[in-house]
């Protein structure tokens, strides 16, 4: 089970990279259109540098939505390995057959 600060930090994030994903795609598309006519887009990218290190969306850990642990994450289901694992057993997820795990 994740720390409840672990959580908050990670909801924290997910808001700062919503908060700025617009001024940054603005951004990086001024700072192509500079570099493929030539120019030089320094400036373009300084402003960029000045924006929070956690606003960007790589930094950012996908956790299960149940357990909140970060590692053994299933993208298609939302949650780790283990409470797949356990969900399936108990027949909560359609269409999963129990093999030999």
């Amino acid at each position: 089970m994740a720390k409840e600060s672990m959580k908050a930090r990670e909801v924290k994030r997910a808001k700062l990279v919503k908060q700025f994903a617009e001024r940054k795609a603005t951004l990086k598309a001024e700072a192509k259109e500079l570099a493929k006519n030539g120019e030089s887009a320094y400036e373009v990218y300084q402003k960029l540098q000045k924006f929070p290190k956690n606003a960007s969306r790589i930094r950012m850990h996908n956790r299960c939505s149940i357990t909140g642990r970060p590692k053994g994450y299933i993208r298609q289901f939302g949650i780790s390995r283990i409470q797949f694992r356990e969900m399936a057993s108990a027949g909560l997820i359609p269409g999963v057959k129990k093999a030999s795990w």
